[in-house]
C-alpha cells in the first residue's frame, strides 16, 4: 500500500516547524510509509459508552461502503443492533465487509456467521484460521487491529471491540474503561490502506485503493498520522518504535494507560532513563483483571519501575482496557497497542499519532480524571508481596512471551 500513501511536503515541513523536538517521531513513521496529515477532525471518546451513539449514527448514514476489522466480535445486544444496520445497508447496495481474527472470535461461530452474512450480501473473512495454523508458530500472529471505516471518510479506532462489555452493557469485571477516536477527513485514507492490506492478505483478492479516497473535505486542529505494524516488520516494528521514540523525546511527562504491562528490558530501561532525566512518568493499569496470569506478570514488572521512580496506579472500579500515551501536552497515541510482548512483537496492531490536536489534551484530561479513581502502588508495598505470589510471578514472567 506504500505506493498509494504519498507524503505532502508542505505538511511535513509544517510539522517540523511546529514540533522541532518531536519531528523525529513523525519522520520515523513517514519513512515507514505512513504520511502525516492535516484536514482531519478528531474526536476522542474516554469511554465506549460515549462512542456508541456516534458510531451507530455513522453506520446508519453510510452511502457507499462500511469496512470493519476487529479482534473480537461477540454475540450480544450491541452486535445484534450493529448487524441489523449492516444487513440493511447491504440491501441498499453499500459495500459491507467484515474482517475478524479467527482466534479472537473463537466463540462466535465464524463459519456459520459467514454463511449467514453472505446471504445478506455482506462479505466476511477470518484472519489466520485456526485449523490452518494450530501446528505452526504463526498461530501466535493474530490480528488485534480495531478499525471501522465509513464511506472512506469517517473512521473509528482504539481499544473497543464489538462486544457488550466494551460499552458497559455487560458487567464482566466491573466498570469497563476503554477509549477510542473518531476521525473524519484526509487521514482516514491511511486507515483504509491498513484495512485493505489485511483484507487482501486474507481474501487473496487485489483491490484498487485509489477508489477509496476520502469523499469530502474537513478541517482539523492539528496533525494526524495513522500507522500499523506486525510481526512481519520485526525487528523494526513501528508499533514498538513509536512508543520508544515518544518516551525518549519526552521533556516534561509521559502518561501511559495500558491493560497489560509486560515490558522487555529495552522499553523498561527507557522509562527508567526518562525518570532519571526528570520526566514525570505515570502508568495506569487495571486493579480488576481479565486474565489472572497476565495480571501476575504485570505486577511482577512493577518492581524495577517503582524503585527508579516511575509512578504506577491501578484502576479500582473495574477493568481498564484503554491503550493511550500522551507526552508534554504536544503529542500522543490512541490505538490498539498494549504494552506487552504480544502487542509489540506478535500481533498486527494499529494506532494514530496525534500532535497539536485538541484530542491530545483530551487524552491528558481523561488520564488525570482517571487517576482520581486509582490506587497508587508504592515500592515498599510491592516488596511485601507474599512469597507464594512472588514464586508464581517469577515462573509466569519467564513464560510471559507465550501468555
Amino acid at each position: 500500500m506504500k505506493a498509494h500513501l504519498m507524503q505532502s511536503p508542505e505538511i511535513a515541513e509544517a510539522f517540523e516547524e511546529a514540533h522541532p523536538n518531536k519531528v523525529q517521531i513523525s519522520r520515523y513513521l513517514q519513512r515507514d510509509g505512513f504520511p502525516v496529515y492535516k484536514d482531519t477532525d478528531v474526536t476522542y471518546y474516554p469511554l465506549g459508552d460515549n462512542m456508541e451513539t456516534d458510531f451507530m449514527k455513522d453506520l446508519a448514514a453510510a452511502k457507499e461502503s462500511i469496512f470493519m476489522e476487529y479482534f473480537i466480535v461477540y454475540n450480544g445486544e450491541w452486535w445484534k443492533r450493529i448487524r441489523e444496520i449492516l444487513v440493511k445497508k447491504a440491501s441498499e447496495g453499500v459495500d459491507v465487509r467484515l474482517l475478524v481474527d479467527d482466534f479472537g472470535c473463537l466463540y462466535m461461530g465464524v463459519r456459520k456467521l459467514k454463511r449467514e452474512l453472505k446471504k445478506d450480501g455482506i462479505k466476511l473473512y477470518s484472519f489466520a484460521p485456526l485449523e490452518q495454523r494450530v501446528e505452526s508458530l504463526s498461530f501466535n500472529y493474530r490480528n488485534h487491529q480495531k478499525i471501522t471505516i465509513i464511506d472512506s471518510t469517517v473512521a473509528y479506532t482504539g481499544g473497543i471491540n464489538l462486544a457488550d462489555e466494551y460499552i458497559n452493557q455487560l458487567d464482566r469485571f466491573g466498570h469497563w474503561k476503554d477509549s477510542a477516536i473518531r476521525m473524519e477527513g484526509a487521514a482516514v485514507y491511511s486507515l483504509t490502506a491498513s484495512f485493505l492490506a489485511m483484507w487482501q492478505h486474507t481474501s487473496r483478492r487485489q483491490e484498487d485503493i485509489g477508489q477509496f479516497t476520502p469523499r469530502w473535505e474537513t478541517k482539523g486542529t492539528g496533525f494526524v498520522q495513522p500507522f500499523s505494524g506486525g510481526p512481519h516488520r520485526n525487528p523494526n516494528n513501528p508499533i514498538c518504535g513509536v512508543y520508544s521514540r515518544l518516551i525518549n523525546k519526552a521533556r516534561d511527562y509521559v502518561y501511559i494507560t495500558t491493560p497489560y504491562l509486560v515490558l522487555d528490558y529495552h522499553l523498561r530501561d527507557q522509562l527508567v532513563q526518562a525518570v532519571e532525566s526528570g520526566v514525570d512518568v505515570r502508568i495506569i493499569t487495571p486493579h480488576r483483571y481479565d486474565k489472572w496470569y497476565v495480571y501476575m506478570v504485570t505486577v511482577s514488572n512493577y518492581g524495577k519501575l517503582l524503585e527508579k521512580g516511575v509512578r504506577i496506579y491501578e484502576y479500582t472500579p473495574g477493568f481498564i482496557h484503554a491503550k493511550n500515551v500522551v507526552v508534554d501536552d504536544e503529542c500522543g497515541v490512541c490505538g490498539t497497542i498494549n504494552l506487552d510482548y504480544r502487542s509489540l512483537y506478535l500481533h498486527h496492531e494499529n494506532g494514530v499519532f496525534l500532535a497539536d490536536d485538541k484530542a491530545v489534551l483530551e487524552i491528558k484530561r481523561d488520564f488525570q480524571e482517571t487517576l482520581k479513581l486509582c490506587e497508587e502502588i508504592r515500592y515498599d508495598q510491592w516488596k511485601k508481596r507474599p512469597i507464594r505470589q512472588r514464586l508464581v510471578q517469577g515462573v509466569l514472567k519467564v513464560l510471559s512471551p507465550l501468555l
